[in-house]
């Protein structure tokens, strides 16, 4: 224990600042380094609320691009958590208060995370994965109108803009099992003989388009 009570010491003269700089840290060792970020780590996660707030805005300045991006995804998945179970229980929307209630975050954490949370890049990125499986969804909604299926059939139309470019001269015809547009018939069997690379190359124009 006396090995650590210097840098110990040393960490708990840091933390007493109103705001930590860059400057304030930089005569730390590695060893410093990691016993302060171990030790905000620990603080981090007995706080809530505006103390939370106060403690983030005070290590602000040296805390790490990837740290912040994990406060962010832990904002986002206990907001998630909170909305998701207050809706199973009481069937409503819940108010800011009694998310923030929920999770132990600041009704400010809370507002401001629904405000910018669009704008995010972590956002942005769960986005990207989502859009990355709709091939996969729409190859399924393909399959089930090529067997038939009309109303697979009028949604992957609407997903590939076919009936808004041409909404008069689109028509699917349940008793003939044909799709026309404009003059030109798709009947279940021309569908069914192109081949996988072709049906393939369709779907990336249509998610590139």
């Amino acid at each position: 224990m006396s090995n650590l009570s210097a840098p110990a010491k040393k960490i708990n003269n840091v933390l007493a600042l109103e705001k930590i700089t860059v400057q304030d840290i930089e005569d730390l060792n590695p060893f410093e380094r990691e016993y302060l970020a171990e030790t905000a780590t620990q603080t981090l996660a007995q706080l809530k609320g505006t103390e939370r707030d106060n403690f983030l805005n005070k290590i602000d300045l040296i805390v790490p691009a990837s740290t912040k991006t994990a406060i962010w995804e832990h904002n986002q998945s206990v907001i998630n958590q909170a909305v998701s179970n207050y809706m199973g229980k009481y069937g409503v929307m819940p108010n800011k208060s009694a998310i923030a209630k929920e999770t132990g975050l600041s009704r400010q954490t809370v507002f401001k995370h629904f405000k910018e949370y669009k704008h995010h890049p972590e956002h942005t990125a769960e986005m990207e994965q989502f859009k990355f499986m709709a091939p996969n969804v729409l190859a399924n909604v393909f399959k089930h109108a090529l067997n038939g299926d009309i109303k697979a059939a009028r949604l992957y139309l609407e997903t590939v803009g076919a009936t808004h470019k041409q909404q008069a001269g689109t028509v699917i015809n349940g008793q003939n099992n044909y799709i026309q547009i404009n003059n030109t018939k798709l009947s279940q069997e021309n569908l069914a003989q192109l081949s996988a690379e072709q049906l393939s190359q369709i779907e990336d124009i249509i998610m590139n388009r």
